[in-house]
């Protein structure tokens, strides 16, 4: 598996994580399963947040992880609602506690909200301070948002932001993309197989994404999840809730595409226009 340093910190994670966004409605043993064997397959960053099952999947990651606490990258995120600076402080202990650890390595406001960032930012460094969180930063943030956050966390504070990213949905190139690389932000992108948008087989894109697989002896999500890894700064969490599947996206870490791949790709999936307005689900 592929890792490279996660923005300014140093750290090498790997490329391909292992996200787990609805996972509550899931079955629970196979998730488990999946993230463990995705864990053997070196997908060792794993995301999370309070706010997925109101703190089920949390606790289901817990329960993958035990035992296996120090070979993980761990994220979660607090939600806009709880992040003044006593109910951040507040949700990252309920955190911790239902994925049984003392520490998370990345901790994230999950989508700006009500609360001044000051405070919200406060509790993450004093949070820091304390060693119940490595590193934190902000998801669903556009240019705006995120030039903001960084003139009151400060430079080399923030360590990514989580934003939606995948072949059809490729808006972040336009202006947080290349803001993140200017200020050596990472980005980890979210439903990198467009969360039920990805392109059938039978059409002409769909065709375009099987013929280089076809190639490379990859699957079509490879290619897809290898597309979004052209640039250096990004990172993807897909999510798999049974083992094979989990399996197939970290193949995509070794995954190698030539410059006339990307260059069909491009074409088979352009960049729109700018719009002015982040995706987010």
């Amino acid at each position: 598996m592929e890792q490279r340093n996660l923005g300014f910190t140093g750290v090498a994670v790997p490329v391909v994580g292992q996200g787990t966004w609805q996972m509550e409605g899931d079955d629970e043993a196979g998730c488990i399963d999946a993230i463990r064997r995705g864990l053997d397959a070196g997908m060792t960053h794993i995301d999370t947040a309070e706010m997925y099952g109101s703190g089920a999947v949390e606790s289901l990651v817990g329960k993958a992880i035990a035992g296996r606490r120090d070979e993980v990258f761990l994220a979660s995120k607090v939600l806009p609602t709880n992040a003044s600076y006593a109910g951040t402080l507040a949700a990252c202990e309920r955190s911790l506690k239902r994925l049984g650890t003392d520490r998370l390595d990345l901790y994230l406001l999950h989508w700006p909200g009500s609360h001044p960032l000051e405070e919200t930012f406060r509790a993450f460094k004093d949070l820091r301070a304390q060693g119940k969180i490595r590193y934190f930063g902000v998801s669903n943030f556009d240019q705006a948002e995120l030039s903001r956050a960084i003139a009151i966390a400060g430079m080399n504070e923030i360590a990514c932001n989580q934003v939606l990213y995948h072949l059809l949905e490729r808006a972040i190139e336009h202006r947080v993309l290349p803001l993140c690389e200017r200020h050596n932000i990472a980005v980890v992108a979210y439903s990198p197989f467009g969360s039920g948008r990805f392109p059938s087989p039978n059409t002409p894109t769909g065709k375009v994404l099987a013929s280089i697989a076809a190639a490379h002896g990859a699957t079509p999500w490879q290619v897809a999840l290898r597309f979004l890894l052209r640039r250096r700064s990004v990172f993807v969490i897909p999510k798999a809730a049974r083992a094979a599947h989990a399996l197939d996206n970290a193949a995509a870490g070794d995954l190698q595409l030539t410059a006339e791949d990307i260059a069909r790709l491009e074409t088979a999936f352009p960049l729109r226009q700018d719009r002015g307005v982040l995706p987010t689900l």
